[in-house]
C-alpha cells in the first residue's frame, strides 16, 4: 500500500518571535513507518501537535487521511492515535481504568472498551500493572500505557512522540515488532525519536527537520553518501598487532588508522567500498571478528546534516 496517510505542505508555526516550524513539507505513507528526525528545538513536537489537530498552523496545508484538521478536527481525531512525549494520565486511575475511560471517550460501548483494554494490557506488557494507579508508574511503564491509550480506538494513523523513551531493551524490541505489525496492517505511523539506532531498525522512510524546516531530498541523499567509519576487529590479536596487516591489505598507512579500545577505525566512501574491503581482508586470511559501521544510516545522515548547518 503506498497511498499517503499524512500530507503536509509549507507548514509554518510561530510563537511570537520564535519560529518553531518555518517550512515543513512531508508525506507519510499508509502501510509504512516514517521517522521524524531532528535535534532538540527543531520543531518536531510542534509539528506533531499540528498534525494531531491540537495546534493550528500559521500557514500551509495538512491532510490526515485526506481530512483537513482545520476544517474537521473531530474527524481527524477519530482516525488518529496520539501519543505525546509525556503521558498526562489521570494519576489516580489504574492502567485498566485509564484504557476503559479512554475507550469510552472515543464512543466505544462499555463492553467494547473493556475488551479492548484487556487486549492492549496483554499486547503492551501491562498485565502485572493492570490494577496499579498510574501515579506510581516508572517512565517506561508510562510510555507503554501511553501507547496503549493511543491504540484504544483502533486508529488508522499513529502519531508517536518519543515512544521508546524510558523503555528497557526488551520493551524496545517488542515496540519495534508491534510497530512493524501495525504498519503491515496498512496503518500510517509517524514517530519521532532521539534514539536513532532504534529508528534505523523500524522505519521505512525518514523526514529530517533542521531549524524548523524539512531538509530537501537532494541534501539528505548527499549527506547519506558521505564517508562513514567502520569498526574492524581481528579474532586472534589485539588491535595494535592488527593495525599493520589490516593496513597492508587495504593499502593504508598504519600510523593513520585510529584505535578505539578493541577496534580499528577505517572510513570508506561508500558501502560498496566497505564491502570490497571486507572481501579483501577475508581473502587475505585475516580472521574478522567484527566489521560494522560505527553509526547507523539515519545517525550518519543526521550528524552530517547537523555539521552542515550554517
Amino acid at each position: 500500500m503506498d497511498s499517503p496517510g499524512i500530507v503536509a505542505s509549507g507548514v509554518r508555526r510561530s510563537f511570537g518571535a520564535v519560529h518553531a516550524v518555518r517550512d515543513v513539507t512531508l508525506t507519510a505513507r499508509a502501510g509504512a513507518v516514517t521517522g521524524l528526525v531532528g535535534p532538540n528545538g527543531s520543531g518536531k513536537t510542534t509539528l506533531l501537535l499540528m498534525l494531531a489537530s491540537l495546534l493550528a498552523p500559521d500557514a500551509g496545508t495538512i491532510r490526515i487521511g485526506g481530512i483537513d484538521p482545520l476544517e474537521n478536527a473531530a474527524g481527524v481525531r477519530r482516525i488518529i492515535g496520539w501519543m505525546p512525549d509525556s503521558l498526562g494520565a489521570w494519576p489516580s486511575l489504574t492502567a485498566r481504568e485509564t484504557l476503559v475511560m479512554t475507550g469510552r471517550l472515543y464512543d466505544l460501548d462499555a463492553d467494547a472498551a473493556a475488551r479492548g483494554a484487556e487486549r492492549l494490557i496483554d499486547e503492551l506488557g501491562l498485565r502485572a500493572l493492570a490494577d496499579t494507579p498510574a501515579k506510581v508508574f516508572s517512565r517506561g511503564q508510562k510510555q507503554r500505557l501511553g501507547l496503549a491509550r493511543a491504540l484504544v480506538h483502533d486508529p488508522r494513523v499513529l502519531l508517536l512522540d518519543e515512544p521508546a523513551s524510558g523503555l528497557d531493551p526488551q520493551a524496545r524490541v517488542e515496540l519495534r515488532m508491534l510497530l512493524r505489525r501495525l504498519a503491515a496492517e496498512g496503518r500510517t505511523i509517524l514517530l519521532s525519536s532521539h534514539i536513532l539506532s532504534e529508528l534505523d531498525e523500524v522505519v521505512d522512510e525518514a523526514v529530517f527537520l533542521v531549524d524548523g524546516a524539512t531538509v530537501g531530498a537532494d541534501r539528505v541523499a548527499a549527506a547519506a553518501t558521505r564517508r562513514r567509519t567502520w569498526r574492524i576487529r581481528l579474532a586472534d590479536r589485539d588491535p595494535r598487532s592488527a593495525v599493520v596487516p589490516v593496513a597492508q591489505v587495504l593499502g593504508l598507512d598504519a600510523a593513520l588508522i585510529p584505535i578505539d579500545r578493541r577496534d580499528l577505525l577505517v572510513s570508506f566512501g561508500s558501502d560498496a567500498d566497505a564491502a570490497a574491503a571486507l572481501a579483501a581482508l577475508v581473502g587475505a586470511g585475516l580472521p574478522i571478528a567484527e566489521y560494522a559501521a560505527t553509526t547507523g544510516m539515519l545517525e550518519h545522515t543526521f550528524l552530517d546534516l547537523e555539521g552542515g548547518r550554517s
